[in-house]
């Protein structure tokens, strides 16, 4: 190779080392990052959903309210609000529950036609139901749809006489919400039940736990301690599945409604009586209602009674459910962003209020988890 070619590739490589050794030095010193200042606090704001029902004092839906109007305390501080959408705005998503066990099998097919009525008055072509059976399981015999899906879904019921697995099915409707209902919706569950729960999952493993953790002495008891233990297994199970299923409705952001179609008789026994106030309980949180109606027996001796009691018990049920139908439509959805730092899994206080009008009556969710 001539000599000048060798010179050539000679200065190309210092070139190269040259320039390689001078990003080298170039990198060699990191250029210094800006001072971060220790002090300042970071906090994550999560966002909050109320939904809020205003009625006046004859149960009139209160329309037209705004975001100036509403007062929201969390834990007593005022709260920024970041939006209030109303009722006409605001898509409804109802999980409509509905108990086929005998304890509500005399007056099955007038709640069937009157909960059918409802949906059909009550939903819009933006809304969406979806149906559950209440029975020895949960059952979902409807995913979310149209009113008129949904409402041939509700008169395709038919009662089993089975088991009531109450727990399972609120729990899981509360789950099904709030994982296939869109943001920004209203959910509301609700439910055509005594409340009684004989057949959850929970409950029933935790009978069997009990039943075991006694072991061979179970067979040497008597029927009355027998009773006893599986009365009180029963009712520690309950309380902590009625604590369960009241974190699953908060945590789905829904409003809890319940018709008792036990009427007073739910008084007659210990279960029955537990079963209303866990319907209660789950109303009162969430900021619905727990209605209890006073239904005339449909079941008697008296063929002549029967048809006029009926008559009676179907006026009342329509009367809830037109109630019920204008606390929907008086609903609102309440939005803001908290910036407090609470623990994880705490419960939030909330209140609500409409200041500038004495008359108006409020239904809201009584506080919220903390989640991630």
């Amino acid at each position: 190779m001539p000599r000048s070619k060798y010179l050539y590739l000679a200065i190309i490589v210092v070139s190269i080392f040259g320039a390689s050794s001078a990003a080298l030095s170039q990198t060699a010193t990191p250029t210094p990052k800006p001072k971060v200042d220790d002090d300042i606090i970071r906090v994550t704001s999560r966002l909050i959903v109320v939904p809020v029902s205003v009625t006046d004092s004859n149960g009139q839906a209160v329309t037209g309210l705004t975001a100036k109007d509403f007062r929201v305390l969390e834990e007593g501080h005022q709260q920024a609000l970041e939006s209030v959408g109303n009722a006409d705005t605001v898509p409804l998503e109802i999980a409509l529950l509905f108990d086929v066990s005998a304890s509500t099998d005399t007056m099955f097919k007038f709640e069937q036609e009157t909960a059918a009525k409802f949906l059909q008055d009550v939903m819009r072509p933006v809304d969406r139901a979806t149906i559950f059976t209440i029975g020895a399981k949960s059952v979902l015999v409807s995913p979310r749809d149209t009113s008129e899906k949904s409402v041939a879904a509700v008169r395709s019921i038919t009662p089993t006489k089975e088991f009531t697995a109450f727990y399972d099915t609120v729990g899981d409707a509360a789950a099904y919400l709030r994982k296939n209902a869109p943001d920004g919706t209203r959910r509301v569950v609700v439910v055509i039940s005594d409340g009684e729960d004989t057949n959850s999952d929970r409950i029933a493993k935790a009978l069997q736990d009990g039943y075991r953790k006694v072991g061979e002495k179970i067979n040497t008891m008597d029927n009355k301690t027998l009773y006893q233990l599986t009365v009180n297994t029963r009712n520690d199970a309950s309380a902590a599945e009625r604590t369960r299923v009241s974190k699953s409705l908060q945590d789905a952001d829904t409003v809890f409604y319940s018709i008792n179609p036990a009427g007073s008789s739910f008084q007659l026994n210990k279960i029955s009586v537990f079963g209303q106030e866990n319907m209660q309980k789950f109303a009162d949180e969430t900021g619905g209602t727990a209605f209890l109606p006073k239904f005339q027996p449909t079941d008697t001796k008296d063929g002549y009674q029967n048809p006029i009691n009926m008559r009676i018990n179907t006026e009342l049920l329509d009367r809830i459910f037109r109630q019920l139908t204008n606390e929907l439509r008086s609903q609102y959805l309440i939005q803001y962003y908290s910036e407090a730092d609470f623990p994880q899994n705490k419960f939030v206080k909330l209140d609500v209020g409409v200041p500038g009008r004495g008359d108006a009556r409020i239904r809201s969710r009584q506080g919220y988890y903390v989640k991630n």
